[in-house]
This record gives structure tokens, sequence and C-alpha cells, in this order.
């Protein structure tokens, strides 16, 4: 089992790397590319490129649209709360992050936006109170599979079920596969870089606070 989502998790790792390869490229380099400081974690794309219309069902009950994520920079991650390795792992590092980010204005603080991809198991409840755990100011999302995996793939993003050994008698008996990047979100709504991991919650911190600064 482990030989196998290991293989499983690595063609997932090459696909994100495929992706950032094809995303660059179809971005093409801009006339008037952005003059970002230099940054230690985020890979910016040569041109940002808008986010397609979407609606999650946010942990509160409310909607969280495209819309929703302009103001601020967004930092997006896939996961799903019966993850038993990456998922927290991932989330402690940002919480790392987000503490160093509290003397930030609330109108301008990056956030961390949290999106389960396993909407059989995650109710909004139950990822918020996972979440929220990690950190209060994260936004927890998910929605129906569809929409799910429409979003995952503006982002770049790809993930699956893979059943267990005994999933034909127990049908909760599966994880979930997933892209294990991060994404940036620009003030403007649109898909400006990637994270990759390993993460170093300090040099994320530190690129966000830059960023956030050269886009006042």
């Amino acid at each position: 089992m482990f030989n196998r989502k290991t293989g499983i998790v690595l063609v997932l790792a090459l696909a994100a790397g495929l992706g950032l390869l094809a995303a660059q490229k179809f971005f093409g380099p801009a006339s008037r590319a952005p003059q970002w400081p230099q940054l230690q974690a985020v890979t910016m794309y040569p041109q940002a490129r808008p986010l397609p219309e979407f609606s999650l069902r946010q942990s509160d009950g409310t909607q969280l649209t495209a819309g929703e994520l302009k103001g601020h920079w967004n930092l997006v991650f896939l996961g799903f709360t019966f993850c038993p390795d990456v998922c927290p792992t991932t989330l402690a590092e940002l919480a790392q992050a987000q503490a160093q980010w509290t003397g930030l204005p609330d109108s301008i603080r990056p956030r961390v936006v949290f999106v389960s991809v396993d909407p059989e198991r995650d109710t909004p409840t139950r990822i918020g109170e996972y979440a929220h755990a990690f950190h209060p100011d994260t936004v927890a999302a998910t929605a129906d599979l569809p929409t799910l995996e429409n979003f995952a793939k503006s982002l770049g993003f790809v993930f699956m079920k893979v059943p267990g050994r005994t999933y034909e008698d127990n049908p909760n008996d599966y994880s979930m596969d997933h892209s294990s990047g991060i994404a940036v979100i620009d003030p403007q709504g649109r898909l400006a870089g990637l994270i990759r991991p390993p993460f170093q919650p300090k040099a994320i911190a530190e690129d966000m606070a830059a960023l956030t600064g050269a886009a006042r």
C-alpha cells in the first residue's frame, strides 16, 4: 500500500511540476511584468491569470467566490481532514507564517484558504473545526466534486480518491491524493504564483509580507 501511494504521490508531484511549466508557457512573457521584490519561497508566474468563476461553501455556511479573494494576497492549499501527514504538517507550517503577520492591518493581511477535496466526509463544520485548530484566521471551504475538480484545475492542481484495502466492504476506507503545492492568489483575485514543498514558514511569511508591501 505504501509503495502504491508513494508512486501516486510522485505522479502528482510530477504533474504539479509540469503544470507549473505549462502555466509559465501559457502565460508567456509579459511586456510589462511586475517588478516584485526578491522572494525566497514564492515562484511568481510571468503573468498573473484571472480565475474562472467558482462558488465554494465556507465553514460558516457562506459562499466563497472569486470576488471574495480580492483585496488580499491569498495562499490556497488543497487537502482533507482525514489526511495523516501532509495536510496537518502544511497547515501547521502555514500557521507559523500566519503568526508573523499579526502586525499587519486586517485589511491587507495575507490569508490562508484550506479547501477540502473530500466532500463525502468533510462537512463545512468539520473543516472549520479542523482548520481553525491550526489558526483561527484560516478560511476553510469545500464544494461538490465537479466544482472542486474545476477549481483545482484552475489552480493547476489535481486530486484523486485512493481506495483502501477494505474499501469494498467499508466505503469510508479511502484516502485522497492531491497536489501538495500552495497557490498564490494576488489582491486582484488572479493566480499569480506557487509555493512548492518543502515549506519554510519564515521564508513564506517574509515573502508574503514583502508582496503585501509591494502591492500597496
